[in-house]
C-alpha cells in the first residue's frame, strides 16, 4: 500500500483476487484427495430404485401415474430419461471430485435444444432446469456422457461410433472449460450458440440435421400452438380444447384464483414483462401433460388475449425440490439455501436457468399456488408456450451427425458450467480430458447397463408387458 492509500477503506482492505493459475493449481492439487480414475467406480451394494420411483409418483396426480409409466416403459432411453432421481441417488454413493458447480440436473441429450431468444435469433442451449442445483460437476457431465451412450445402442450403431461420441464429449467438455477458463469472466457469460452462424462449419450430415431442426424450430410458434390447442367462442373468448386426459380443464378453485396467481407471478418477471402483462386478460387454463418424466406432475397452460384477439400462451410448471438435493443428498451453499426458502422451488428454477442458460426466456418467473384437489399449495416456474422451441431425433441422426451434436451438448454444458465460481478449478482438475474422458466412460458404460437392467425390472413391477 503506497503512503497515498492510508486512511482509504478500500486500499486498507484490498487483496488481489487468484488468478487463473492460482486456480488451475488448486485443481490439479484435488486430484490427490480425489484421483481422477476414482470416477469410473460405479459401487456395488444394495438400492432399491423401484421405491424412489414409487415414491415419487405418490406425489403425482394419480390419474396420470399410468401415462408416465407407458412412457417410461416405452424403451430403455425413454426410462432413462426419467429417472434422474435414480442416478442422483447413485451418482452419491459413487466417489466424487468434491468440487461443485451450478448444475443442470438433468443433463442428458434430449434436454438440449433450440430456442428463440429475446432477440428473435435461434440459440442452442440447455433447455431444461427442474432439477437444476450445485451438485459435483461430474454428475451433469455422466448424465450427459450415459444418455450418449443409450442412445447410441438404442439406435444400432456400431460400437465405435458409440464410444467415440461419448469419449469425444468429454474431452471436448475439458477443452471447452479450459477455454472459458483462460477467457474473461465477462467474456465468458456473453458467449452463446447461435444455430444460423453454426452450420457454415458443419460437415454435410450435420449441417443438413442442423437445418432440419431449425426449419421445424421455426415452426412451433406461439401462434402455431394457438391454433391448435385452442378454439373461439362467439364472444371472442380463447379457450382450450380438452383431450383428456392429456388435455384437460382444471377445478373451479383454480379458475377463481388465477389472476392473482398471476399477480404474483408478474412480481417475480422482469418489470419490462410486467407492463407488458397489463396488456392482456386471462382468457383460459387447462392442466397439460408434458414430457417423459414429467408427467403427473401439475402443469397448466394459461391463455391470454387483448381487446383485439391477439394471444399470447404461458405455461405454469410445478416445481419440486431437486433430485440433486433429495436424492443426491448434495448440501447447498447457504446462500442458495436462502433463496429457495424465500422464493420456493420455483424460484429455484428460474434463477438456475438464468445462471446457466446464455439467453433465457424474459417471461420467466414463479409463483405459490394453485392448490391440487383442496391440498397445499405448490410451487411453480412460468415461461412462455412454444417459442420456436425445437430439438434433434436420436433416431434419425446420421453417425457424423450424432458425433457432432454429443459434441455440441457437451460445449454447451462446459459453458453453462464456466459461470460458477470454481469453473477454472474444475478445469484444472479435469485437464486436457485424457484421464478423466476414460474414467467418465467407464462409468456411464456400466451405469447404462444398470438403467437398462432398471428398465426391465420397472417393466415388469409396473405390469408392462416387455412384448
Amino acid at each position: 500500500m503506497s503512503p497515498s492509500d492510508a486512511g482509504r477503506p478500500l486500499a486498507e482492505s484490498w487483496t488481489a483476487p487468484p488468478t487463473l493459475q492460482d486456480h488451475l493449481d488448486e485443481g490439479r492439487a484435488a486430484r490427490v484427495i480425489a484421483p481422477r480414475e476414482d470416477l469410473a467406480i460405479l459401487p456395488d451394494g444394495e438400492r432399491d430404485p423401484m421405491a424412489i420411483l414409487d415414491r415419487q409418483d405418490s406425489t403425482r396426480v394419480p390419474e396420470l401415474v399410468p401415462i408416465r409409466a407407458e412412457r417410461m416403459a416405452a424403451s430403455a432411453f425413454a426410462f432413462y430419461r426419467g429417472t434422474a432421481a435414480l442416478m442422483a441417488a447413485d451418482l452419491a454413493r459413487s466417489p466424487g471430485s468434491g468440487l461443485t458447480v451450478g448444475s443442470c440436473g438433468d443433463a442428458h441429450v434430449s434436454n438440449f435444444g433450440l430456442f428463440a431468444s429475446p432477440q428473435r435469433t435461434l440459440v442452442f442451449d440447455l433447455n431444461d432446469f427442474d432439477e437444476a442445483a450445485w451438485a459435483p460437476w461430474e454428475w451433469d457431465v455422466k448424465r450427459l456422457v450415459t444418455s450418449i451412450v443409450i442412445a447410441g445402442q438404442s439406435t444400432d450403431r456400431d460400437e465405435a461410433v458409440v464410444r467415440d461420441a461419448a469419449l469425444g464429449a468429454v474431452r471436448t467438455y475439458a477443452r471447452a472449460l479450459l477455454n472459458g477458463a483462460k477467457r474473461s469472466p465477462l467474456k465468458r457469460y456473453y458467449d452463446h450458440f447461435d444455430a444460423d452462424a453454426a452450420a457454415d462449419s458443419l460437415d454435410p450430415e450435420s449441417a443438413d440435421a442442423l437445418h432440419q431442426a431449425v426449419k421445424d424450430a421455426e415452426k412451433r410458434t406461439a401462434n402455431r400452438a394457438v391454433r391448435k390447442l385452442t378454439t373461439r367462442e362467439e364472444s371472442g373468448r380463447l379457450v382450450f380444447t380438452e383431450l383428456p386426459p392429456t388435455m384437460t380443464h382444471v377445478d373451479p378453485r383454480i379458475e377463481e384464483r388465477i389472476n392473482d396467481y398471476i399477480a404474483v407471478y408478474q412480481q417475480s418477471a422482469n418489470v419490462d414483462i410486467r407492463v407488458l402483462l397489463q396488456k392482456y386478460h386471462v382468457s383460459d387454463i387447462a392442466r397439460r401433460v408434458v414430457g417423459v418424466g414429467s408427467v403427473g406432475t401439475r402443469c397448466y397452460l394459461i391463455a391470454l388475449s387483448d381487446g383485439d384477439g391477439n394471444a399470447l400462451l404461458l405455461q405454469a410448471k410445478e416445481a419440486g425440490q431437486s433430485v440433486l438435493i433429495e436424492y443426491g443428498g448434495v448440501e447447498q451453499p447457504e446462500a442458495a439455501s436462502r433463496y429457495i426458502a424465500a422464493h420456493g422451488e420455483g424460484g429455484r428454477v428460474v434463477a438456475m436457468q438464468r445462471v446457466l442458460q446464455a439467453v433465457s426466456d424474459p417471461f420467466l418467473g414463479h409463483l405459490t399456488g394453485p392448490p391440487a384437489e383442496g391440498g397445499p399449495d405448490r410451487s411453480f416456474y412460468v415461461r412462455q408456450f412454444h417459442d420456436k422451441k425445437g430439438g434433434f431425433d436420436m433416431d434419425t441422426l446420421e453417425d457424423p451427425a450424432f458425433r457432432w451434436y454429443a459434441d455440441a451438448c457437451a460445449s454447451t454444458l462446459a459453458r453453462a458450467h464456466g459461470q460458477s465460481p470454481t469453473a477454472s478449478v474444475v478445469a484444472g482438475y479435469v485437464g486436457r480430458g485424457r484421464v478423466v474422458g476414460e474414467a467418465i466412460l467407464e462409468w456411464s458404460y456400466a451405469y447404462a447397463d444398470l438403467s437398462r437392467a432398471d428398465w426391465e425390472l420397472f417393466r415388469r413391477h409396473r405390469g408392462i408387458d416387455a412384448g
